[in-house]
This record gives structure tokens, C-alpha cells and sequence, in this order.
């Protein structure tokens, strides 16, 4: 019986007849139309979950996943470049947008005079409209002095930058754990706590001159951090490739 119920909720879900980010019936509503007990139907569930076709949010319910796509190894693609090859919805909203002074800290980090102009800007992606991230990025506003004019719920950080003659060459990449922080829940639309996963990055142009430093904040169910390791005589790093849990597409830093 379990795994007739499972077999039925997941064709429900390849044929879209549940879409990704839709919320399933309860246990007691399941039990009800399958004729079957509540064990059954946690143990259906159960295997939804592992197959990473379904995930619980504790206090809101049980919601459809999407498609885990993957990242080339190695590959350095804004979020607005990898996502938009997958045939998604891409979502920008500006959460924040303004010119900044930079700090000494700031100004040694990228090679300019303190209080020199800085450029901050903080995004809130969506793919098919579920957040999936907020992105926060900074960088000298002498790269591109148009960056404060344009509409950044269209344009793309690394195309504005590539058209200014600032090509992104490679980005040191850390990731962390931790809970959601009050401005971070109405955004992302979780509560305090929610696991997140904070992703910061500073990208660099072929010379090493720092070009972006940038922090995103995943939600901990749409985003998953992968990496490869080869064995060997000197100490390797990971090789990072992300991968999204959210509507047919993913974020990438």
C-alpha cells in the first residue's frame, strides 16, 4: 500500500497536476482519500522526501520540490547567467540600492582610496516566483559609474561589468550554516531561525584585482553545496557546484 500511494503522488507530481511549491493535502486528508492508515501514508511520504520530490516545513506543511539542476565544475556564471539558460522564470526584485563611501577596510580590500565611492545592492531572487535568495553585492562604483541608473530587476551584475571591460575571471567562494535573521524572513518568507545557508564570494578579474565582494543568502530548502575532492599530494579545495531546490531552476552566486 505504500508504495501505491507513493507511486500515485508522484505521478501526480511529474505530470503537474501538483506543481512545484505547492503545498500537499495533510496526512489526515491522504489517509481520507487513499483508504489507507496514517503510517502508510508517513511512510509514502517518507520516500517522496528522500527522492527529494517533497519537503516539510515544520508548522506550515509539506510542499512540492523541483528539479535539482546542476552547475558546471569550475564555472564561474552569475546567477542571472546560469538560471536563464534553464528555461525559468528569473526573479529580481531591489530589496536596497545606494552609493556608499568606502570604509579603510573596504578601500584596502579593493585597491581604492578610502572614501571612495562604493556601489551596494541587494537583490531578492526568485525563480518562477519562490525566493530563493537574497543577494547582497558591493563593488567600486568607478567600474560602471551607471550601475545606480540601471534596472536591476533585469540587468546582470557580470554583463554591466563584461560591457565596462571588468571581466569576472574567478571567485574565492566560503559557505555557512545559520539561522534566518529578522530581515531576512518576510523576503525569503520563513521564520527566525530557518536554516539558511550564507554564501559569500569575492570575484576577481584575471589580474586578482577584486572586482565584487558579495554574501548570498540561501533558503536552506532550495539550495544544496556540492563539492569534489581528488586525492592526491598537495591540498586540494573544493570544487564547488550548487545546486538549487527550486522550480526547475537554481541559484548561483
Amino acid at each position: 500500500m505504500t508504495e501505491w500511494v507513493r507511486s500515485e503522488l508522484a505521478a501526480r507530481i511529474a505530470s503537474e497536476a501538483i506543481r512545484p511549491g505547492d503545498q500537499l493535502p495533510t496526512e489526515r486528508e491522504l489517509c481520507v482519500e487513499f483508504g489507507v492508515s496514517r503510517v502508510t501514508v508517513r511512510r509514502a511520504l517518507a520516500q517522496l522526501a528522500e527522492e527529494r520530490q517533497i519537503y516539510s516545513v515544520r508548522g506550515r506543511g509539506t510542499f512540492v520540490s523541483t528539479a535539482i539542476l546542476g552547475e558546471p565544475p569550475n564555472t564561474l556564471l552569475s546567477f542571472h547567467d546560469l538560471v536563464g539558460r534553464e528555461g525559468v522564470s528569473v526573479g529580481a526584485s531591489v530589496l536596497e540600492s545606494e552609493v556608499r563611501s568606502a570604509t579603510w577596510e573596504q578601500a584596502e580590500e579593493f585597491g581604492i582610496a578610502p572614501g571612495s565611492p562604493l556601489f551596494f545592492l541587494s537583490r531578492l531572487r526568485t525563480l518562477d516566483d519562490l525566493p530563493v535568495a537574497i543577494d547582497d553585492t558591493l563593488l567600486p562604483l568607478s567600474l560602471a559609474p551607471e550601475m545606480p541608473d540601471l534596472d536591476w530587476g533585469e540587468a546582470s551584475l557580470y554583463e554591466t561589468l563584461r560591457a565596462a571591460g571588468h571581466t569576472p575571471h574567478h571567485a574565492e567562494y566560503t559557505v555557512g550554516a545559520r539561522g534566518a535573521t529578522p530581515s531576512e524572513v518576510g523576503p525569503l518568507r520563513v521564520e527566525v531561525g530557518f536554516a539558511v545557508l550564507a554564501a559569500s564570494s569575492l570575484t576577481r578579474d584575471e589580474s586578482g584585482r577584486l572586482l565584487v565582494s558579495g554574501l548570498i543568502t540561501y533558503r536552506g530548502d532550495r539550495y544544496r553545496f556540492r563539492s569534489t575532492q581528488v586525492a592526491g599530494t598537495e591540498p586540494l579545495g573544493p570544487t564547488p557546484a550548487r545546486e538549487a531546490l527550486a522550480h526547475r531552476g537554481r541559484p548561483v552566486g
